[in-house]
């Protein structure tokens, strides 16, 4: 018997996220991207409303309220993730655009050919493909560390060279929901000099992140999979690596100074925000921020193994269901297939029930290749889901079976 009880109730928590109270709505993908709460919606549209202006620019009134607006939520960043110094948070896109920075602007200037970079077969897309390009580019090598098949990496270390200058990894897998012991990868990185790259993606918004403590050089995720608005990301860049980076964009805001035939760049974090930035979105991720840290992120870590585990539990009593990934520590992510059935046509036959899963490769097409399938079904949770709802997928899951027999 699985112990339901927490110190959250998601039932309350719900009654922050309007999408909640306007649809009947199961919603099993925050994965993808999670539910907005209400004050994050308010902050961006108070931003609107109110002090809509350019950053860093202006003297006027509502120009130097965005201003500290922006500022103050990259300090909000700084300290949720216990990082001393403000200025080695670049905001971006997204995970993806912070990836490709770090392949651009630091990979393209510091290796060399026959140089190698190390990721994981686990990877999503986004922390694949831009080592492709740049290995491609100079003639570096891309090395792969395998994943056994209950979804934890198999031997890190024998991977590891004196030709490693980069390495690159998932905190927590977006398809089996491993958290991958990342002090190990980056312990080896130091030992081998090379440069460590943690995609966060997947653990900032469900358990605390220390990076101090991890001592990573570099740590990119996204806000919107963290209750923040969509098109906002973060870079976390060590301040001595960043200073010696050329910048990823150029154009305003990015310089120091401008003449026709050269320019200086700005200091960083400025020197890699060039145009005007997502202003509105940097705010509403601090809002988003201010959130989580009222629930408690370990209160949230907490929480969603409890109903990880009690969903793995109810799958398992469905005949025909097989889940992929086994870790013993992993995060609220479950993919699984069911006999006979397409994951895009369990996906539709869910959501006549209202009830939101994903299905095809979650952009891990390496995983899927080794696992012998073309897609699957993916169920991931925040602290807004209810055992409640498990059963109610547990129910319409049996009901595609039947349909299917």
């Amino acid at each position: 018997m699985i112990n339901t009880k927490s110190s959250i109730d998601p039932n309350e928590l719900r009654k922050l996220f309007p999408i909640f109270a306007k649809r009947s709505l199961v919603y099993l993908d925050s994965a993808a991207t999670s539910q907005k709460p209400e004050i994050v919606i308010s902050t961006v549209k108070k931003f609107y409303d109110e002090y809509n202006s350019n950053v860093h620019r202006s003297i006027y009134d509502i120009s130097q309220e965005a201003t500290e607006a922006y500022e103050i939520a990259r300090e909000k960043i700084a300290k949720f993730l216990n990082i001393d110094k403000v200025n080695s948070i670049i905001f971006t896109k997204g995970t993806t655009e912070s990836i490709n920075l770090i392949a651009y602007s630091w990979v393209r200037h510091n290796l060399q050919k026959d140089d190698e970079i190390l990721i994981t077969e686990m990877e999503h897309h986004s922390n694949i493909v831009p080592w492709q390009l740049a290995c491609k580019d100079i003639g570096a090598k891309l090395k792969i560390i395998p994943f056994e098949m209950d979804g934890t990496l198999s031997n890190p270390e024998k991977y590891f060279s004196k030709k490693t200058k980069l390495v690159s990894v998932t905190h927590q897998s977006n398809v089996f929901g491993t958290i991958n012991d990342i002090d190990k990868i980056i312990t080896l990185a130091k030992k081998y000099n090379a440069i460590s790259v943690i995609d966060a993606a997947q653990s900032v918004p469900h358990f605390p992140v220390d990076v101090k403590a991890l001592d990573c050089d570099f740590l990119a995720f996204s806000g919107h999979k963290m209750l923040g608005p969509t098109g906002v990301g973060v870079l976390y860049g060590k301040p001595e690596l960043l200073e010696k980076m050329n910048p990823f964009l150029g154009g305003g805001e990015m310089i120091r100074s401008v003449k026709l035939n050269e320019s200086t760049w700005n200091d960083i974090p400025w020197k890699f925000e060039a145009g005007t930035p997502n202003i509105a979105q940097a705010i509403g991720l601090g809002a988003a921020i201010d959130l989580l840290n009222q629930i408690g992120m370990k209160e949230i870590h907490n929480y969603e193994k409890k109903i990880t585990d009690y969903t793995i539990n109810s799958l398992k009593e469905i005949d025909g269901i097989k889940i992929y990934g086994n870790a013993p520590n992993r995060g609220g992510v479950i993919t699984f297939n069911i006999d006979n059935i397409h994951s895009h046509d369990l996906a539709q036959i869910v959501n006549n029930d209202k009830i939101a899963i994903r299905a095809g490769h979650h952009c891990a097409q390496p995983i899927m290749n080794k696992l012998n399938v073309s897609s699957t079904a993916r169920v991931s949770f925040y602290f807004y889901n209810t055992f409640d709802e498990i059963d109610l997928l547990c129910n319409s899951l049996k009901k595609a079976i039947n349909l299917f027999k």
